[in-house]
């Protein structure tokens, strides 16, 4: 049974039945030893559904076959793109430990998934008989594959192997490699008194030209690409061996299903007609000087910054801006249904997140934010700032800026949503401290580019074939043309030109004008749509630079740019002075970006350096 629909409306397509599309630019491209070190726990949030949409299903087939008395359990394997992708996971599924440095002891973490994990829950000590097994075709052929605990636990099974093999071939059974008994834990997953016999998951690399006799494969998870059909077909073979051959009271083979995420079947798809399409006309979009140059627009190149916070007491303003809406463009589905082409059909769902409560995804949001946001280089987190941490999490929750829009409340915490979640509450704690009287300076410092500080518009020199331009005044702008990655850009270009409160201003196309944000641990980079540099009210010789956001549609990342732009960027520039006053708005209005612009505008004007942003 494959994916055939879910309740990720806006996807082309159920999402788990091409994952890999919808995930691989997230995903290592290398192997393990050339990947560098790589977090299991930030999977992306469509790899981390599936996994346990996968294993929900697996759960209720395990207690089935446990009731029904079959002696093997059911086997849940997974086939990956390489070393690196397996490894992540495997460490995700089983559990892992994390290398700590010398003298110290490293964090133990138990894996995801109950019956899957490769540590006691009761001790944390690994398991001797694993229930996940990781394996490659390298492995296959290594001579000393096999961990040292493995090999003492499992020592009579091995044993018996050993003299089966020499029985049955009459060689030397002491010249058994470990690649060998490799293969033949392969082929006894699950089967009681052999090798394989504990192992109940099988995460794997480049397996599809081994032989596998295993006959209960009952769930199988594709995480790589696939571009033929036969490698669909060669990947499914895995799960078409039959559990039992018994009749029925008919005369008939019962029905037996495997359930199948992230192998692409497709038997529609029609040849593409290449069409000749004619070259675009050109043109070049550069600084008029020296006849523009009084319409000159400088900024601060700005690498990060440097957050000075209160940490006795804590505190935090929501607003609208720190909503995070769940929904499967985020996360993933919450519910996909796979159908076989004849047979009965199955909903999946990730019943762990299903049943987790706000005091547990409140705790695990509040350590993530200490780890990531309270903590200097080299340092533990500051555990004793944790209690208010996770006080703020959870008015967060329960002043209802979580929304789950039917989702379930514990995909909060697949990563993605995790990290937005993350942004959104420490953009609410530094708010707080920056709008804090009792403070004083500001607590957030700008760090410039120490090679090329200062940014100009007289840099801008580029040639581009996009239809969507706008010829700019000589008065305003001191580039010649507006290019728009929307039509709501250009129209506010249009009415920029008009307002006579305007001094200058220029569209960020090619102007490397980029504001700095963080996602979890990851750095990046955002490009508002324009900077206009107006009189409100102090003067030509004093203006105000207001960097101008235009949105149509505002999804939950962009809440997480203007927060920085707004809480950090704004506050940490002007405290700079070199560059004179700055202010930040989002305008998200198509009808309304006139008023808007206006409102804002005199709303800046009335406010201090510290609070010259305006999210409407």
């Amino acid at each position: 049974r494959v994916p055939v629909s879910d309740n990720a409306a806006s996807a082309e397509g159920p999402v788990y039945r091409r994952l890999w599309d919808n995930i691989r630019q997230r995903m290592p491209q290398q192997g393990a030893r050339r990947a560098g070190t790589l977090d299991p726990l930030s999977l992306p949030p469509e790899l981390e559904g599936a996994i346990e949409a996968l294993y929900g299903h697996y759960e209720r087939v395990y207690e089935e076959w446990q009731k029904a008395g079959i002696p093997e359990p059911p086997v849940y394997i997974v086939v990956c793109n390489n070393t690196a992708s397996a490894k992540l996971v495997y460490e995700y599924i089983s559990g892992f430990e994390r290398k700590a440095p010398k003298g110290q002891v490293g964090q133990r973490h138990l894996g995801k998934l109950e019956l899957f994990r490769n540590y006691d829950a009761d001790t944390g000590r690994r398991l001797s008989l694993p229930r996940t097994f990781l394996i490659d075709s390298e492995q296959l052929d290594a001579t000393d594959a096999l961990p040292d605990d493995f090999r003492e636990a499992a020592a009579d099974q091995i044993a018996h192997f050993r003299s089966q093999r020499d029985i049955r071939l009459g060689s030397d059974a002491s010249k058994i490699n470990d690649g060998e008994l490799l293969r033949e834990i392969m082929n006894t997953v699950g089967k009681p008194g052999t090798l394989g016999a504990d192992i109940r998951c099988v995460v794997s690399v480049s397996m599809l030209t081994e032989g596998w006799d295993a006959n209960n494969v009952t769930h199988i998870l594709g995480v790589r690409a696939f571009g033929t059909q036969l490698l669909c077909e060669q990947v499914v073979g895995r799960a078409l061996r039959r559990q039992s051959y018994d009749l029925n009271e008919d005369g008939l083979l019962e029905a037996e299903y495997a359930d199948v995420l992230g192998v692409p079947f497709d038997f529609t798809a029609q040849p593409t007609v290449v069409k000749p399409q004619p070259p675009r006309h050109a043109i070049r979009v550069r600084a008029v000087s020296p006849e523009r140059d009084y319409a000159e627009i400088e900024f601060p190149r700005v690498l990060g910054y440097r957050l000075q916070l209160p940490e006795e007491r804590l505190g935090a303003k929501f607003g609208l801006d720190h909503v995070l809406d769940l929904t499967p463009e985020l996360i993933g589905p919450s519910r996909t249904r796979n159908e076989g082409i004849i047979g009965e059909g199955v909903v999946l769902t990730p019943d762990i997140a299903r049943e987790m409560r706000p005091q547990t995804v409140a705790y695990h949001l509040a350590r993530r934010l200490l780890e990531r946001n309270f903590r200097e280089a080299g340092e533990a987190p500051k555990a004793h700032l944790f209690p208010q941490l996770r006080a703020i999490v959870r008015r967060w929750i329960d002043e209802g800026y979580l929304r789950s829009n039917g989702m379930f409340l514990g995909q909060a915490l697949y990563t993605d949503a995790a990290d937005l979640a993350v942004s959104y509450i420490h953009d609410a704690i530094t708010r707080a401290a920056l709008q804090d009287d009792d403070i004083g300076e500001p607590v957030v410092r700008a760090v410039l580019d120490p090679y090329n500080p200062t940014g100009s518009t007289r840099h801008v020199n580029f040639t581009t074939s996009k239809t969507r331009r706008w010829e700019t005044s000589r008065e305003l702008c001191h580039v010649n043309y507006v290019i728009g990655d929307s039509e709501l850009e250009i129209q506010f270009a249009e009415y920029i030109e008009t307002n006579p409160d305007v001094l200058a201003y220029v569209k960020n196309a090619g102007l490397a004008f980029t504001i700095p944000y963080r996602i979890g641990d990851t750095e990046r980079l955002y490009f508002p749509d324009f900077i206009v540099r107006i009189d409100d009210g102090r003067g030509p010789d004093d203006p105000l630079h207001v960097v101008v956001e235009t949105k149509g549609y505002r999804r939950n990342e962009d809440a997480v740019k203007a927060n920085e732009a707004a809480s950090k960027w704004v506050p940490a520039v002007n405290a700079l002075g070199a560059y004179g006053r700055w202010g930040f708005v989002e305008l998200p209005g198509r009808w309304t970006i006139e008023q808007d612009f206006t409102e804002a505008v005199a709303s800046l004007a009335k406010s201090g350096p510290r609070q010259q942003s305006l999210v409407i």
